[in-house]
């Protein structure tokens, strides 16, 4: 019976700390700063007894983490099938920057300064000023997008000699 508390308990601390992330906003792993990193130990220290409660053994530690990757392979499967399951655990695009103007709500909503924003452009358009940002779009996987204003020029450029190579 103390196996499936373990796996209650596991069950429970996966949703919860999988809602806390999905609330704390989004970063791609390769973009975790040491402050993050801590974080995410910290977490995974503090949620281990909550999982297992007083049983050290090996057989409780390995139901617990069973559980944990259960769980993890039913919502990525749930989240690769059902879009309302994906925006639920993953959530939506958000626009940072539309028309060259910077959008103060989204970089509160994600706890973003203005240089974090600026950083992101340069380092995926190599432009510093946002007059020449068309929109700059913070993924649901935590990467951003940037379009510049002259990108639909260069598409349509690129467009007219594929035609003309006919």
């Amino acid at each position: 019976m103390y196996l499936l508390e373990i796996v209650g308990r596991s069950l429970a601390v996966y949703a919860a700390v999988l809602a806390l992330i999905r609330i704390g906003g989004r970063r791609e792993i390769g973009q975790l700063t040491p402050f993050d990193l801590v974080f995410v130990l910290l977490v995974s220290n503090a949620v281990q007894n909550a999982m297992v409660g007083a049983d050290v053994s090996l057989e409780g530690g390995l139901v617990s983490a069973l559980t944990l990757f259960t769980a993890n392979f039913v919502v990525a499967r749930a989240r690769a099938r059902f879009s309302p399951i994906r925006e639920i655990v993953e959530g939506k695009p958000l626009v940072l920057v539309k028309n060259g103007v910077m959008q103060p709500r989204a970089l509160r909503r994600e706890n973003l300064t203005e240089d974090d924003v600026k950083g992101f452009i340069i380092e995926h358009s190599g432009l510093d000023d946002f007059s020449e940002v068309d929109t700059a779009v913070l993924e649901p996987n935590g990467t951003v997008q940037v379009v510049t204003a002259d990108a639909d020029v260069e598409r349509t450029r690129q467009a007219m000699r594929r035609q003309s190579e006919r």
